[in-house]
């Protein structure tokens, strides 16, 4: 898990390296597609969606927990908050999220939840870690 951690810390800490105000948080490559402000937004949803599934894992087995990602992005209206405000809460879920992982009890590790919305995805808190911090790479990556 130390691995792990350590590569979600780096992310973030590149990502936030990059001079924010060279970046276009409103620029959508389509009206259809999320601005880089939603991209934030979408990574805020994720990071309370996997810290619930972390934390829980610690104490349960198989549950299920989904989110339907366009929806919540509209349903918060980042498009219309303030960068500032969603960068620092970005920053401050994930902190939370290290805290929890660098934690993690080494015997829940393969503890699993169900995050398959029409069909059951068992995955465990290890795989669930990772898958994590690939997304958020990706994500980033397509702002910078």
């Amino acid at each position: 898990m130390e691995e792990i951690v350590q590569n979600l810390a780096e992310a973030i800490d590149s990502f936030l390296k990059i001079e924010q105000q060279n970046i276009d948080w409103d620029f959508k490559i389509r009206e259809e597609k999320w601005s880089n402000k939603e991209i934030i937004g979408h990574l805020i949803d994720s990071a309370q969606v996997n810290l619930q599934r972390f934390v829980r894992c610690t104490y349960e087995q198989n549950f299920k927990l989904v989110y339907a990602q366009d929806e919540w992005v509209a349903a918060s209206h980042y498009q219309n908050a303030d960068i500032k405000e969603v960068l620092d809460l970005w920053i401050l879920l994930n902190r939370q999220i290290i805290r929890v992982l660098i934690n993690y009890p080494e015997d829940r590790l393969e503890v699993t939840c169900d995050t398959g919305k029409t069909e059951v995805q068992s995955h465990s808190v290890k795989w669930l870690a990772e898958d994590y911090v690939r997304h958020m790479q990706h994500h980033l990556n397509q702002i910078a």
